[in-house]
């Protein structure tokens, strides 16, 4: 599940930088910093709530 979530965020950033998402907060390519923290976040919250 982590894996997919990287990836799937890490393609998202690729293509917001070659062509601008549109959605709100995702106008301008400089915009991509904002889906790097959200994968950090996803990520930490998956870490977290992972079983030990």
């Amino acid at each position: 599940m982590g894996k997919t979530v990287a990836i799937l965020l890490g393609l998202a950033m690729i293509v917001h930088l070659i062509r601008p998402l549109g959605l709100p907060g995702l106008r301008k390519r400089s915009d991509a910093w904002k889906i790097a923290v959200f994968a950090l976040f996803a990520m930490v919250v998956l870490v977290g709530i992972r079983p030990g």
